[in-house]
């Protein structure tokens, strides 16, 4: 049985910071590209970071650019997302997402608040 379970989120004031964790289960961890996204209230799902599987390399979307940092560990099947600087719009449920050929697996979400 696939799992993705998110951890990490809540409230936080806005310029600090949070760790969110994914724990995997289920699945070949190691061989799955991982990857943030969120979903704002009334808006859609987006792509905030990727680690790929092969060497690591890791992408991330131009408003967390230089404030979120996406992490892999393969020995315990944890993505981590580091996130500094948090601001307001950052508000968000934030999903962890694991992919590979023709398969896709999506966690439950955390919420995050940025608000003071």
């Amino acid at each position: 049985q696939v799992q993705l379970v998110e951890s990490g989120g809540g409230l936080v004031q806005p310029g600090g910071s949070l760790r969110l964790s994914c724990a995997a289960s289920g699945f070949t961890f190691s061989r799955y590209v991982m990857s943030w996204y969120r979903q704002a209230q009334g808006k859609e799902r987006e792509l905030v970071a990727t680690i790929t599987h092969t060497d690591g390399s890791t992408s991330y979307a131009e408003s967390v650019k230089g404030r979120f940092t996406i992490s892999r560990d393969n020995a315990k099947n944890t993505v981590y997302l580091q996130m500094y600087s948090l601001k307001p719009e950052d508000t968000a449920v934030y999903y962890c997402n694991a992919y590979t050929w023709g398969r896709k697996y999506w966690g439950q979400g955390t919420q995050v608040t940025v608000s003071s």
